[in-house]
């Protein structure tokens, strides 16, 4: 799926651009990695690890249509995974947010059906889910954008789907580096924002896999959720630092007390380890979601079904989560 193929990563020097080219270098022999992203420093420091011949760090900013084009020339498989995602700032930048995550995403859009691009995925979050914040809601439409794009095509070449997963362990800005840095300046208590707070949790390795699975599977127009566990909170920061008092902070706005990845209106197909969301418009190709591009079949939920971080059968214990850390 990816020998011989030149590969754009749009956000390439985040948390998850490293660890997909990780992998992407020690299983597979890409003939081009396009690291684009606009951040030099990041750039360079990420060449100091990932120098091999293939890679390839190009300048830009997915604002920037006319540099998207020039740097998706011959790509076959683009991931967009830049975006601007910290909520507080979205809320007090709103249109900085929408310049990024809306007209960037439609910018990606263009460039890679511009290239004749194979396939191209998105990479969403559970706040797109019944959005309550600018950055969900911002996501909610760069994901529809993608979705779209797919009747656009028409029965060209280039197919676009989204993938659509919670908290990254370890991830920068998320509640775990947060909670270890309190600890390591010597923090007497950890902030809790609701003791009944739930999240759901995936490691970067088991979300990049999950993207790589899926180029394989798709047939355009999906967006993808895969069966991942749950965890507490108040859990969480116990399995950190388990002698440490907590102190109720409140939730802040734009934050849910539970996570969700599909509402009860979506329409949805399950399969054995994810689900799918199906199009809310008809292409103009015909495609049948009920079996992917693997040949594996799924069954029709219906409407009515919602996951989220609380209804979920699955749950991460003390041991589990430290176990996740260590990868």
């Amino acid at each position: 799926m990816f020998n011989n193929k030149n590969i754009l990563i749009t956000g390439g020097t985040g948390s998850f651009g490293k660890k997909y080219t990780e992998v992407i270098l020690s299983k597979y022999k890409p003939n081009k990695i396009i690291i684009f992203s606009r951040d030099e420093l990041k750039q360079y420091e990420m060449a100091q690890d990932y120098n091999d011949t293939c890679m390839r760090y190009f300048i830009g900013d997915v604002r920037d249509e006319a540099r998207l084009v020039e740097a998706m020339n011959n790509v076959d498989i683009v991931i967009h995974a830049a975006a601007l995602k910290h909520v507080p700032i979205a809320e007090y930048n709103p249109m900085e947010c929408i310049k990024t995550n809306i007209d960037g995403a439609q910018n990606v859009i263009n460039a890679a059906i511009k290239n004749n691009v194979s396939k191209v995925i998105a990479l969403s979050t559970d706040k797109a889910s019944g959005p309550i914040n600018l950055y969900g809601a911002t996501k909610l439409v760069s994901d529809k954008l993608f979705v779209a794009a797919n009747n656009i095509v028409g029965s060209g070449r280039t197919r676009f789907s989204v993938v659509r997963y919670g908290n990254v362990v370890g991830s920068r800005g998320s509640v775990v580096p947060f909670f270890n840095n309190l600890i390591d300046n010597g923090a007497t208590e950890i902030p809790i924002t609701d003791a009944d707070m739930t999240r759901f949790l995936i490691t970067l390795e088991d979300g990049v896999k999950f993207v790589l699975d899926n180029f394989e599977r798709m047939h355009g127009g999906e967006i993808f959720i895969p069966k991942i566990s749950s965890i507490k909170i108040i859990n969480l920061a116990k399995s950190l630092a388990p002698t440490l008092p907590h102190k109720i902070v409140g939730i802040r706005p734009g934050e849910k007390l539970h996570e969700v990845m599909i509402t009860a209106d979506d329409k949805v197909i399950e399969f054995d380890t994810y689900y799918i969301i199906l199009p809310t418009i008809n292409f103009s190709y015909l495609v049948d979601y009920n079996i992917n591009a693997l040949g594996q079949k799924g069954k029709n939920i219906g409407m009515g079904f919602e996951y989220n971080s609380l209804n979920n059968t699955q749950w991460i214990t003390n041991e589990d989560f430290l176990e996740m850390l260590e990868k």
